[in-house]
């Protein structure tokens, strides 16, 4: 592209050459005539020279300001290297990837005459906004009837046409720029048939310049038409919009993005393979152009085929295969190949939320293909690299996989912060092989079994073979076995006579035992493994008694029951009182879900659930504040002799009182019972606050007062 210059001198130059043109006679007829026979000798001796230098490519076409292939350097004396991104630019609406419909659209207006006098073309970096306006520009202003259309259709491209004015928003931004422009307006284009105007980065502008194009976007000149470009839609005034028609442009889709790096390869004649291109698309993130200038690196450090090992030299990417490693280890719960695997891609370059990042995407890979199968089109994977994820995606399930994504993206941000990463990066890897021993909190309140949606579906094996550590659903060594209330030491051979076991905190459900250290065949089920009544129930007696049979056999049972009390039961509704005045009242009282899943166990059935928060039997009511005028109060001895002390008068009486406060033992003063004299004395009277004898507190007085 041409160096941005300013609006005011690129005007001002227009405006001297179209004096000097009038002054030589060309606007005439035969002054056009002769400027056209002059340009038209140009450019015969442009491809005279072109054709003498050996230069036959498009881009010799265009001007031979750029050389074609990787080879057509300055090295050997050609001309300079010009990048991908400007060589492969779409020419044709019909060669723009991805905004098939914004092509459509403008196309469609062009050809019924319904061509508006400003757009505004919106989208992320790289979609395609400038390209769209220039191919626009040169579709409104070629004329197939003049013999320098073409020339004028490739100068449009290029961005030095004198009709189709590029402003750079960013370098040109004030109101002297924008009076400029509206003073270029006036004059009439040269060659084509509209002035365009192409704005790009139009955020840019300062409000006094929106202010100032407001009147000239609204009603401009007939030969003037505005093109605006912007990544930041939201910062150009309403105003302004309300007078331009707003194109979104998307961002393209990864396999279009990879489609066209290939005929871009093609077309550079190097070979590079179909999963290098996916890598490079995805890197791209919907910009073409981020695209192009990532495939120049890899094709600048290639010396042949570009493979998965320039990719992990140029951008340190790891191969698939290691990735898809650690994920089958994860899945098929091998601890200790998924921490080896692990490790492998550490010591290749990667950081730890780098590769948390990239295991998240493989992840993501196994959701798609165990939720919509591997042939969908939202699973970008190579072909060579379906048939494993197919098969990693059939030994798990997508709840699973959900789970991964959501832990690998929760490990990522708190190693972005801690002092020791790699410690949270194990831990991860090993919580995900090891995510069957591990229960929710959910099911935990609830006295089930691990959390389904990180477990995934248990009816389903997880894992096909054995694990390296043993076999898939065996028991972990290192977690003790918790034996359920009730059984005795002689019941387990590992377990003392008279010795009771320590109830966890967090019991996870026992896997069945394959030791022969149990003497029972049949061990008593734990507390998370209590079946539910065979039959449903309406009787509150029987529900009450189920309850009490619940909680015998689990302490978080027993502790849940003695926070509530089943007030109403009708068979399939339930009103339980809870006490909500201390600490697991309270969160029972905002969480029911551990009373409902509780009560419908006992029930056997669904029940809905209405709470009754309630305070304990102990607690005492707030007293409600006696008048200052009581004449009993005035007249009590301590009250006149505080008021006098104090120079104070009297404001509100609070009593303190004790509900169903028992009454002190007659000769509690003569044994000296210093907890017992405090209980009197809290009993009888009023607050003292400050005062240790009894009375009134001294925030019952204000002084001062009248």
């Amino acid at each position: 592209m041409r160096p941005a210059c300013s609006a005011r001198s690129g005007a001002a130059k227009r405006e001297v050459e179209t004096t000097r043109r009038e002054q030589r006679g060309e606007t005439t007829a035969a002054g056009a005539e002769r400027w056209r026979k002059s340009m038209a000798k140009k450019s015969a001796t442009s491809s005279a020279s072109n054709d003498a230098s050996g230069d036959t490519s498009p881009q010799g076409e265009l001007g031979g300001e750029i050389a074609g292939g990787i080879g057509g350097g300055s090295a050997g004396g050609g001309k300079p290297y010009t990048v991908l991104a400007r060589r492969y630019r779409s020419r044709d609406f019909s060669e723009v990837v991805g905004q098939e419909p914004i092509a459509r659209t403008l196309q469609n207006a062009i050809a019924t005459g319904r061509t508006a006098h400003a757009y505004l073309f919106c989208g992320t970096r790289g979609v395609g906004k400038t390209s769209m306006a220039r191919i626009f520009a040169r579709a409104l202003n070629r004329d197939g009837a003049l013999a320098e259309g073409e020339e004028i259709g490739n100068a449009i491209l290029r961005g030095e046409d004198l009709d189709v004015i590029e402003i750079d928003g960013a370098s040109n931004r004030g109101i002297d720029d924008a009076r400029d422009l509206i003073a270029g307006a006036g004059l009439a284009p040269t060659r084509g048939k509209y002035r365009i105007y192409i704005i790009d980065e139009v955020h840019m502008l300062t409000t006094p310049a929106f202010n100032a194009l407001l009147k000239t976007m609204e009603e401009p000149p007939s030969h003037v038409k505005f093109i605006l470009c912007t990544t930041e839609p939201h910062k150009v005034p309403q105003t302004i919009q309300s007078r331009c028609q707003r194109f979104d442009f998307r961002n393209i889709p990864t396999k279009q993005i990879a489609a066209h790096l290939g005929a871009v390869a093609k077309g550079e004649r190097v070979e590079v393979t179909e999963d290098v291109l996916l890598q490079v698309a995805r890197l791209a993130n919907g910009s073409m152009r981020d695209g192009l200038s990532l495939l120049d690196r890899l094709l600048a450090a290639a010396t042949g085929k570009v493979d998965s090992a320039v990719v992990e030299q140029v951008f340190g990417l790891p191969d698939d295969e290691i990735l898809l490693d650690i994920v089958e280890a994860c899945v098929c719960e091998r601890t200790a190949d998924a921490l080896k695997h692990g490790a492998r891609l550490l010591e290749r370059g990667s950081g730890v939320e780098q590769a948390l990042e990239l295991l998240a995407e493989r992840f993501r890979w196994i959701l798609v293909a165990a939720a919509a199968g591997s042939d969908s089109e939202l699973l970008e994977v190579a072909e060579s690299m379906k048939d494993r994820v197919a098969r990693i995606a059939g030994q798990t399930d997508a709840a699973y996989a959900a789970h991964a994504i959501a832990l690998c993206d929760a490990t990522a941000r708190s190693a972005r912060g801690s002092s020791a990463p790699r410690a949270l990066y194990d831990a991860c890897l090993a919580r995900l092989a090891l995510a069957t021993r591990f229960a929710g909190g959910a099911a935990l309140l609830a006295g089930g079994g691990p959390d389904p949606k990180k477990a995934g579906n248990p009816s389903a094996p997880r894992a096909l073979g054995t694990t390296a550590n043993g076999p898939a659903n065996g028991t972990n060594p290192a977690t003790p076995v918790i034996p359920s209330e009730g059984t005795s030491g002689g019941a387990s051979g590992g377990t003392s006579g008279g010795v009771t076991a320590t109830p966890a905190r967090a019991p996870s459900p026992t896997p069945p035992s394959t030791s022969s250290s149990t003497s029972s065949p049949t061990p008593s089920p734990t507390a998370s493994q209590v079946p539910a009544a065979p039959q449903p129930t309406a009787d509150i007696a029987e529900l009450r008694r189920r309850l009490i049979a619940i909680a015998a056999k689990n302490p978080k049972d027993q502790a849940l029951v003695e926070q509530i009390e089943i007030v109403e039961f009708t068979g399939d509704s339930a009103r339980v009182a809870v006490r909500a005045d201390d600490g697991p009242g309270k969160y029972l009282a905002t969480n029911p879900d551990p009373i409902r899943t509780l009560v419908s166990r006992a029930a056997g059935r669904p029940v809905r659930l209405t709470l009754d928060k309630r305070e304990s039997a102990g607690a005492i009511p707030r007293p409600k504040a006696i008048m200052p005028d009581d004449p009993s109060i005035r007249a009590d001895p301590l009250v006149r002799r505080a008021a006098e002390l104090l120079d104070a008068s009297i404001v509100a009486v609070t009593p303190r009182l004790v509900a169903d406060a028992p009454s002190a033992p007659s000769d509690a003063s003569d044994s000296g019972d210093d907890s017992t004299m405090e209980t009197s004395r809290d009993a009888g009277g009023f607050d003292a606050g400050g005062f240790n004898s009894g009375g009134f507190s001294r925030d019952a007085f204000e002084d001062g007062a009248d």
